[in-house]
């Protein structure tokens, strides 16, 4: 049996390959066969690459239909897609191509220069670009090639793609997905979440990241499902869409920033089934509010980028739960099928309900490990196999998984992950700079932002508006702080420690997530 994941995903396309797949927000149409025939194209132009076997192939630019077909191409070709946020600057390129050693890079043709320089001094053979109107040299290439092509047969633990996500240290590590474990994944969540035919996607989340690509995208391939494409999220393009779609999958920026919009009500949104939100726990406020102007209750789930989905408020009554069918806000569902989920004490003993502790999880959908990186291997997976997540949560008397807080100090900030040791080194090694400290602090619009608090040294004064443009060429954009304040000292305890604990008191006290 051939497990690799572009044949999987291709027996849910409709019979009729002609039937739109994609609209996008540029006017343009692709068809089923246009979506085949594309990804067979660059499929073949990657085969005539004679690369070795499983080659990485990362990818830093704009969102576009022609990167889901560059997606589906590396699946068919039997290479492992690495995908990047076009945010990333050049220190984050220079240690992703030297950790991956991709053998082909492919960017936007603006960033040519300097990333193909990084590229070919760390011994990639290939560096081609790609532009938000299907510009550059890839589709140049690969326009000469068949659109016929057979997909290679991929074993169940083949490598899909790896998915890099920052580590409290500063260095980002490399999560390895197979085929298998995206496919079983993607499998539940099309059972579970009652895809049906006719079902129309809004997809306006970005495609680096594993709530785009392989949470919407998988599930709107598998079932045949037409996509109304984004090339960015605009609030008022998807209220536009409503009427025609179907569901919508979103971080709660998403819903903040619609529930914004007057023209958001219950009319608009007669013909929508179903709206879920994760990547960032979403305020209670604003699932009650959109339950209000809307009618319709968020589905909120829980994955990471290690395990795809993991949990997930019910759709519909489900017997297994007890009939349960009700959404609450503040929780993130249940286990989802196949998924072991347990929560266990500082001593690794098991927690009953109601206890708070580590949320630890083993499942199909659970990743391989971290790309080169067994020492962090054998400190994040149990003797037993389970998973470490990271994550502080418990389970309620009912089942429902909450999830309280992060061991790791991790911010996630309109759905991206933002760790505050690689914040903090940046602004460690700016002039005048004794020392950092970066907390998240609730916002209502991007669920949590970063407030840094930084100690001078001594003759420097410094100017927090000047510290946080300077982060701005050394960061993404994501990952730069909202409120920065200058301060004498910082909380510590017996140990030298600083109290971060203490530190997001003060934020709230002046005034976080306002801005």
């Amino acid at each position: 049996m051939n497990h690799n994941l572009y044949a999987c995903l291709r027996q849910g396309f409709p019979a009729d390959l002609q039937q739109t797949a994609i609209e996008t927000d540029q006017g343009l149409s692709y068809s089923w066969s246009d979506l085949e025939r594309g990804s067979a194209m660059l499929a073949n132009w990657l085969e005539s690459l004679s690369l070795p076997p499983a080659s990485r192939i990362a990818v830093q630019v704009e969102k576009s239909v022609e990167v889901l077909m560059l997606y589906l191409a590396c699946l068919r070709r039997g290479h492992v897609f690495l995908p990047l946020n076009p945010a990333y600057q050049q220190s984050e390129i220079s240690y992703f191509v030297a950790n991956a050693e991709p053998a082909l890079v492919v960017c936007t043709p603006a960033n040519f220069g300097w990333v193909s320089k990084i590229a070919f001094q760390a011994g990639t053979r290939y560096v081609v670009t790609l532009d938000e109107q299907r510009g550059g040299s890839l589709l140049e290439r690969a326009a000469h090639h068949s659109d016929v092509h057979t997909p290679v047969v991929s074993k169940p633990d083949d490598l899909a793609a790896i998915i890099y996500t920052s580590g409290t240290t500063g260095r980002s590590k490399g999560a390895m997905l197979s085929h298998a474990n995206l496919l079983s994944n993607a499998q539940v969540l099309k059972d579970y979440w009652g895809w049906q035919s006719g079902d129309v996607l809004i997809q306006a989340l970005p495609v680096f990241h594993v709530h785009g690509l392989f949470v919407a995208i998988h599930g709107a391939l598998l079932n045949g499902s037409q996509m109304l494409w984004h090339s960015r999220f605009d609030a008022q393009r998807v209220l536009a869409d409503m009427p025609r779609a179907t569901v919508l999958m979103g971080v709660p920026t998403f819903y903040t920033r619609l529930l914004a919009l007057p023209g958001l009500n219950t009319q608009v949104c007669a013909h929508m089934r179903l709206f879920i939100s994760g990547s960032a726990p979403m305020l209670v406020d604003t699932f009650e509010s959109w339950q209000k102007r809307t009618g319709h209750t968020v589905l909120e789930r829980y994955g990471m980028s290690e395990t795809v989905m993991l949990t997930s408020n019910p759709f519909n009554s489900d017997a297994r739960f007890g009939g349960a069918s009700q959404r609450l806000g503040g929780s993130v569902g249940f286990p989802l099928p196949g998924v072991q989920l347990r929560i266990a004490g500082d001593n690794g003993e098991l927690l009953g309900s109601g206890k708070v502790g580590s949320i630890q999880v083993k499942g199909p959908n659970v990743f391989g490990g971290y790309w080169r990186m067994p020492e962090k291997n054998a400190q994040e997976f149990t003797a037993d196999g389970y998973f470490i997540t990271g994550d502080m949560g418990m389970v309620d008397a009912q089942g429902y998984v909450r999830i309280v807080g992060r061991s790791k100090d991790l911010i996630i900030s309109g759905g991206l992950n933002v760790y505050p040791a690689e914040i903090e080194d940046a602004l460690n090694n700016l002039p005048g700079v004794a020392e950092s400290a970066v907390v998240g602090v609730p916002h209502a619009d991007f669920g949590e932002t970063g407030f840094a608090f930084v100690l001078a040294r001594p003759g420097f004064e410094l100017e927090p508006a000047q510290l946080l443009a300077a982060l701005k060429s050394k960061l993404a954009n994501f990952k730069v702080p909202k409120q920065c304040q200058v301060v004498n000292e910082l909380p510590r305890n017996a140990m030298g420690k600083v109290q971060k604990n203490l530190l997001r008191e003060i934020a709230g006290k002046l005034g976080s997530g306002s801005n």
